[in-house]
């Protein structure tokens, strides 16, 4: 029964006992679910259309070890080119098999941490939360990195306590980045950004999108709710996302059922 479609309703189980009124409205539904991920794909490919963008300086960027458990210095200078990695080019030129193809992107999320945000951002803790989760995985096509006001030392501190260990996590040190991308005010209050960035075959590096959750006027907290399963799952289920807002005083214990 299920993935059949019977008396005009594409079943999604084997439950013999679904309403006649529950069945009508689950079809309903996912007719609109076909149509949102129609959408999905048409925003994804308006995205990916877009055409070059603004060439960028190369900023340079504050980092510790690469391990949380190795302390919190050495602290290094790295540039925003250094943070690119390169795949084989899938047809190698003459020079030999060590020829590189700059052929992956650079995701870098903005922190609101540093500077006038003297406390971590709940909000984008739960982002980061998440994407430390996927990480192993985002790496196999991109690269991803966390982009904060705070010193190395302040920043590393608070990932620890997150458990953030599949991240690079960069200080903006005195670099004008985050000003220059948005995500921080000439006072240095902060912002949640997230920003995408290309090389060019010749080195030249280029801002390719930036997303904020302010859409619009009226829009000031979804710009990036897509990029969170939280607000995914909670979608899900009858209660819908509630009064939820992600808060530093749980976390990053789960409370599992009582039974």
């Amino acid at each position: 029964m299920v993935h059949e479609m019977i008396d005009g309703t594409y079943r999604q189980t084997n439950l013999p006992n679904e309403s006649p009124e529950y069945l009508a409205k689950r079809e309903e539904l996912r007719l609109a679910e076909i149509e949102l991920l129609k959408t999905r794909e048409r925003v994804a490919a308006l995205r990916r259309g877009l055409p070059k963008g603004a060439t960028i300086q190369d900023y340079q960027f504050l980092e510790g070890p690469t391990s949380l458990d190795e302390g919190d210095g050495p602290v290094r200078k790295v540039r925003l080119s250094e943070l690119f990695s390169y795949a084989p080019h899938p047809n190698p030129l003459p020079r030999g098999e060590g020829e590189k193809a700059p052929d992956r992107s650079l995701v870098i999320y903005h922190f609101m941490y540093g500077k006038k945000q003297t406390t971590p951002c709940p909000m984008c803790t739960a982002w980061i939360d998440a994407f430390n989760g996927v990480a192993h995985h985002i790496a196999q096509s991109v690269d991803l990195a966390i982009v904060a006001a705070a010193d190395p030392s302040t920043l590393r501190a608070h990932a620890r306590e997150r458990g953030w260990d599949k991240l690079r996590l960069l200080s903006a040190g005195e670099s004008t980045f985050k000003y220059d991308l948005g995500s921080e005010d000439g006072e240095g209050h902060q912002d949640s950004t997230i920003s995408v960035f290309t090389r060019d075959s010749d080195g030249t590096l280029r801002h390719f999108y930036s997303g904020h959750p302010w859409l619009a006027d009226d829009v000031k907290e979804r710009g990036i709710d897509e990029l969170n399963p939280i607000w995914n799952v909670l979608d899900l289920t009858p209660q819908g996302r509630g009064k939820w807002y992600a808060s530093l005083e749980y976390g990053t214990r789960v409370q599992a059922s009582s039974g």
